[in-house]
């Protein structure tokens, strides 16, 4: 698989993007579960599936953009707001950034590595262990460390912060069971991460908001930054409403980006919805 991912990198982001347009739509149209929850989270949203159809598209070429960017060249990356990171940066502090399913969330990390310096990224590791190796050599570019969602990485993300260091998590991804609590999400009860909030709360870094705007015709990427607006609760349930309204702002920037089919309600072994 590695050695797929390596050819497929050679290929032009246009190229990909097309390929990956086309399985979007052979996905959807093939998976009638996919296709309610897309039209389910659209809806919760407020958003029609006439509005948003785009996103089908739009998440095959997330997955059809990997392998040029683990494997191959460099693509273009252009700033909007990049003004809010050199500020961070002379109040010596550390940055969290919160990246909701939006857009081309592998750019970001890759285009503050590339500009600015380290960065460490959460991310669950898979399950399969063959899809584990190809990710795990594949993220392991310089300045881009990754932490897993286990207390090591938690620990490695503080470390980090508090070296003056910059990580990376997207929110709106649901939590292990114990790891999260219950906050509104577009209206609806979602199981969110408390570690978001807890990174900036316990070691006083600042948090950004940010999304990277796939750009038409392959031709890259547009990284979004926005600034945290308002003090941080100090309740972790009030905290995780915050942090699901802001992704929610990032998202009605552009929807045609967001991954609608995500399970993003799912409820946890062992937990209730409200």
């Amino acid at each position: 698989m590695k050695t797929l991912f390596r050819v497929f990198a050679l290929l032009p982001l246009p190229v990909l993007h097309a390929v990956g347009a086309a399985l979007g739509w052979v996905s959807f149209l093939a998976s009638g579960t996919y296709r309610r929850r897309f039209a389910e989270n659209a809806r919760q949203g407020g958003y029609r599936i006439a509005q948003v159809r785009s996103a089908v598209a739009e998440a095959g070429k997330l997955v059809a953009e990997l392998p040029r960017l683990w494997f191959g060249a460099p693509v273009a990356l252009h700033w909007d707001g990049a003004e809010l990171i050199d500020q961070a940066h002379a109040r010596g502090r550390g940055i969290v950034f919160l990246t909701p399913h939006l857009g081309c969330f592998e750019a970001t990390a890759q285009a503050y590595a590339a500009r600015y310096g380290r960065i460490t990224v959460l991310y669950r590791p898979a399950r399969k262990p063959w899809l584990r190796d190809l990710v795990d050599s594949s993220r392991g570019r310089a300045n881009l460390a990754t932490a897993p969602t286990t207390l090591a990485g938690v620990k490695q993300m503080l470390k980090a912060l508090k070296a003056g260091e910059a990580v990376g998590l997207l929110p709106d991804q649901v939590p292990p069971e114990g790891l999260g609590v219950w906050a509104p999400f577009f209206g609806r009860p979602a199981y969110t991460m408390t570690l978001s909030a807890r990174l900036a709360q316990q070691t006083g870094a600042t948090l950004l908001l940010a999304w990277g705007e796939r750009l038409p015709w392959g031709r890259g990427y547009r990284i979004r930054l926005r600034p945290w607006p308002a003090e941080l609760a100090g309740d972790a349930t009030v905290a995780a409403a915050q942090v699901n309204a802001e992704m929610e702002r990032l998202i009605r920037e552009c929807p045609q980006q967001y991954l609608w089919g995500y399970a993003r309600y799912k409820t946890p072994a062992g937990r209730r919805a409200p």
